[in-house]
Protein backbone atom coordinates (compact mmCIF):
# COMPACT_ATOMS: atom_id res chain seq x y z
CA UNK A 1 0.00 0.00 0.00
CA UNK A 2 2.52 2.76 0.62
CA UNK A 3 4.49 1.98 -2.38
CA UNK A 4 1.07 2.56 -4.06
CA UNK A 5 1.00 6.16 -2.57
CA UNK A 6 4.89 6.62 -3.53
CA UNK A 7 3.99 6.35 -6.90
CA UNK A 8 0.84 8.75 -6.90
CA UNK A 9 2.65 11.06 -5.57
CA UNK A 10 5.80 11.03 -7.60
CA UNK A 11 3.20 10.42 -10.87
CA UNK A 12 1.48 13.93 -9.30
CA UNK A 13 5.25 15.56 -9.03
CA UNK A 14 5.81 14.71 -12.30
CA UNK A 15 2.85 16.16 -13.85
CA UNK A 16 2.75 19.38 -12.52
CA UNK A 17 6.45 20.08 -13.45
CA UNK A 18 5.46 18.93 -16.79
CA UNK A 19 2.24 21.53 -16.64
CA UNK A 20 4.16 24.65 -15.35
CA UNK A 21 7.02 24.34 -17.87
CA UNK A 22 3.91 23.82 -20.23
CA UNK A 23 2.90 26.88 -19.09
CA UNK A 24 5.94 28.72 -18.57
CA UNK A 25 6.65 27.92 -22.66
CA UNK A 26 3.74 28.96 -23.94
CA UNK A 27 3.93 32.49 -21.81
CA UNK A 28 7.60 32.98 -23.20
CA UNK A 29 6.48 31.86 -26.70
CA UNK A 30 9.81 28.84 -26.78
CA UNK A 31 7.25 25.95 -27.86
CA UNK A 32 6.38 26.84 -31.51
CA UNK A 33 9.22 24.83 -32.13
CA UNK A 34 9.59 21.80 -29.50
CA UNK A 35 5.71 21.53 -30.13
CA UNK A 36 5.73 21.94 -33.70
CA UNK A 37 6.32 18.46 -35.41
CA UNK A 38 3.85 16.84 -32.82
CA UNK A 39 1.48 19.46 -33.37
CA UNK A 40 1.55 18.51 -37.26
CA UNK A 41 1.06 15.10 -36.05
CA UNK A 42 -2.24 15.92 -34.74
CA UNK A 43 -3.17 19.01 -36.72
CA UNK A 44 -2.14 18.75 -40.18
CA UNK A 45 -2.84 22.29 -41.12
CA UNK A 46 -0.68 23.53 -37.93
CA UNK A 47 1.65 24.86 -40.01
CA UNK A 48 -0.14 27.48 -41.94
CA UNK A 49 -1.63 28.58 -38.91
CA UNK A 50 1.85 28.77 -36.96
CA UNK A 51 2.94 30.58 -40.36
CA UNK A 52 0.41 33.06 -40.41
CA UNK A 53 0.62 33.33 -36.16
CA UNK A 54 4.50 34.33 -36.83
CA UNK A 55 3.81 37.03 -40.53
CA UNK A 56 0.87 38.74 -38.06
CA UNK A 57 3.56 39.38 -35.31
CA UNK A 58 5.84 41.03 -37.21
CA UNK A 59 3.00 43.29 -39.00
CA UNK A 60 3.38 46.75 -38.27
CA UNK A 61 0.53 48.97 -37.93
CA UNK A 62 0.67 52.73 -39.75
CA UNK A 63 -0.03 55.21 -37.60
CA UNK A 64 -3.89 56.15 -37.02
CA UNK A 65 -4.55 59.44 -39.17
CA UNK A 66 -5.87 61.37 -36.35
CA UNK A 67 -2.61 60.41 -34.36
CA UNK A 68 -0.43 63.78 -34.09
CA UNK A 69 1.24 63.14 -30.78
CA UNK A 70 4.37 63.32 -32.91
CA UNK A 71 3.50 66.89 -35.10
CA UNK A 72 2.42 68.64 -30.99
CA UNK A 73 6.43 67.92 -29.71
CA UNK A 74 7.72 69.65 -33.22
Amino acid sequence: MMEFLVLIVVVALLLTALMRFAVWARRKGIGGGIMGPIDEAWHPSADRFRRETAVHEQRVLPPRPGDDRYREMS
